[in-house]
């Protein structure tokens, strides 16, 4: 997840959850930079939209890193295993 897929990978993910998914699973993402915080920051908004809420697993420990350092973890639909 990087800034040359970031808009793609939002779309797909609100389109997602206008159908009603609310699990993503990110475990197949091998390297991410700070964009990849923006997609799921956008994924959240969507979901608090549309009165859902949806939950990011398998989060890789390059994004989580991001996340705490741009202090953004405690906002992002992130399981909570993964912040442990």
């Amino acid at each position: 997840m990087s800034l040359a897929n970031a808009v793609p990978l939002a779309g797909l993910g609100i389109e997602a959850i206008e159908r009603g998914d609310a699990s993503f699973d990110l475990s197949a993402v091998r390297t991410c930079d700070s964009s990849a915080l923006v997609v799921l920051l956008a994924w959240q908004r969507a979901a608090l939209a549309a009165g859902k809420s949806i939950e990011v697993i398998g989060v890789p420990d390059d994004m989580l890193s991001l996340a705490k350092v741009y202090g953004v973890s405690n906002i992002l639909p992130i399981s909570n295993a993964a912040l442990a």
